[in-house]
């Protein structure tokens, strides 16, 4: 019995490594078990969905797939191994590792998409057409940690215009969409994706301005085994709406859930969750020349919320003029036009709750650059800090930004720039954060850099830090951009040590 309580405790250290499992108690056999401070441990698995990225003939998607090197000094892990699998035999894939032009035919749902082969050096491919599939992937080993993968998205015209790119998302349960839409000008869709060998049932709740949008349809919504599939939002409710918020959950399974918007006059992107709910928010990375920006909260709990808005800029918080405050009710979303909020100087918003409760709340940002036929469209939702490390990949020569916001304390984070897929000698930069400010710079770029590289932020001291990287691909005269905040990665988890007397055990 008391052998037992040991073997108990490997396995719950085995466990915490995959599935971050963070608790571990011996059963009271008569031995004596004392708690010590937790260590870190890398994962040993980690999973990613990416969505079907076309709607248009004329869609060319690449994929990034990235899995940031061990530090100097860490326990050697497995090999491992890194893969995105098609979820349909359908779409036509470009290895670009081997020949940017050469056709490989249909995908092969058996067959890596992309296939990461080591950690430190990304891996990427192709995808053409409206038909390209949902991807979904598994990392283990030394592949594991960190793990990343962008999908980024080019539509040179037609209604679905525009840069669009998305980090790959963790399967889960629960997320939240502020600033979707069912107005007549926008056609907004919800992609889930079932990474599993079981079908997955899902709910979809639609909030506007009045509360809850009744719709018996959003309801036990069946995503097919290793399936992805694509709902028009507005199809759920027969009310027209400029701000929505979607809550998507699941009754059995989990998912990857992201949003598709599109604009008649602004082009389209993905719309990826905000964090969770939380009393205080963090949405960083708003361009310098937003000639919009719109921001769109809402209150899932039972009592409303009164945040203090603040633009945290170059050198300090101020308070937008005619929006300082913002009310948002229970059950119902809230959006303000906040215009050309950052006059020329990039920054990041700040909502903290008024005296009193902090109620918890979700928000994002959609932001317009451009002005007139050449607008652009991007959103930002709130994001947690990065923590240990995070990462963005997909990454060019030029046209990366990356911004950094320290709402509390000073913070100091080291930036890493990857080798290229095709070559290149990575690099690393530190940067100090002042106090309630927002740095914007030109990240480092790996020596002799071939093909895309990724951004790695690790904090140092100090602190939180949010981030995110904006990509700008002008195209036509439009800025065409797309915005990826860099939430931790968790591609560590803590896992308790215990020492145990055994001197009290059987032979």
């Amino acid at each position: 019995m008391k052998s037992t309580s040991l073997s108990l405790i490997a396995g719950a250290v085995a466990l915490a490594a995959v599935t971050g499992f963070a608790a571990v108690t011996a059963p009271d056999g008569g031995g004596t078990t004392t708690a010590k401070a937790a260590t870190r441990l890398p994962v040993e698995r980690s999973s990613l969905l990416c969505p079907a990225p076309g709607l248009s003939d004329l869609a060319e998607t690449e994929y990034t797939s990235f899995t940031p090197a061990a530090k100097s000094g860490a326990a050697a892990e497995p090999a491992g191994t890194a893969e995105l699998l098609s979820t349909a035999v359908k779409g036509v894939a470009k290895d670009t590792a081997k020949d940017k032009d050469k056709k490989t035919g249909k995908a092969d749902p058996d067959k890596p998409v992309v296939l990461l082969k080591e950690p430190g050096k990304p891996a990427t491919a192709e995808v053409s057409g409206a038909d390209a599939p949902a991807l979904v992937g598994t990392a283990t080993g030394r592949l594991a940690p960190g793990w990343t993968a962008q999908q980024t998205t080019t539509v040179e015209a037609g209604d679905s215009r525009g840069l669009l790119g998305v980090g790959c998302t963790v399967p889960d349960t629960d997320f939240w969409f502020p600033a979707a839409s069912t107005a007549k000008s926008r056609e907004d869709y919800v992609h889930l994706t079932n990474p599993d060998d079981t079908a997955a049932v899902a709910d979809i709740e639609l909030y506007g301005p009045e509360g809850p949008l009744k719709s018996e349809v959003g309801e036990d919504i069946t995503v097919p085994a290793r399936s992805g599939i694509r709902v028009l939002i507005s199809t759920l409710t027969n009310k027209a709406e400029d701000d929505v918020t979607v809550h998507v959950t699941t009754r059995n399974g989990r998912v990857g859930a992201v949003v598709r918007t599109a604009d008649d006059k602004s082009g389209s992107d993905w719309l990826a969750a905000s964090t969770e709910p939380a009393g205080t928010l963090v949405l960083p990375g708003i361009p310098a020349d937003a000639t919009s920006v719109r921001l769109v909260a809402f209150a899932p709990g039972e009592d409303d919320a009164d945040l203090t808005v603040k633009l945290l800029g170059k050198t300090g918080a101020i308070s937008p003029a005619g929006h300082e405050e913002l009310h948002v009710k229970s059950q119902m979303t809230a959006g303000v036009d906040l215009k050309a909020l950052t006059r020329g100087e990039p920054g990041s918003l700040l909502l903290t709750p008024q005296e009193g409760k902090a109620t918890p709340v979700v928000a994002a940002l959609r932001v317009v650059r451009g002005k007139g036929d050449k607008q652009e469209v991007g959103y930002i939702p709130a994001t947690g800090p990065v923590g240990a490390q995070a990462t963005a990949a997909d990454n060019r020569a030029k046209g990366s930004v990356l911004s950094l916001t320290a709402p509390g304390t000073a913070g100091t984070v080291k930036v890493t720039a990857s080798a290229g897929s095709k070559g290149g000698t990575p690099v690393s930069k530190t940067y100090k954060v002042a106090a309630g400010t927002t740095l914007a710079v030109a990240p480092p770029v790996p020596a002799g850099l071939k093909g895309t590289y990724a951004l790695t932020v690790e904090t140092q001291s100090g602190g939180p830090v949010h981030a995110a990287r904006t990509l700008t691909v002008p195209m036509d005269g439009i800025p065409m951009f797309t915005v990826q905040t860099l939430p931790d990665d968790r591609g560590t988890v803590e896992v308790p040590a215990a020492e145990q007397d055994l001197s009290v055990l059987d032979d």
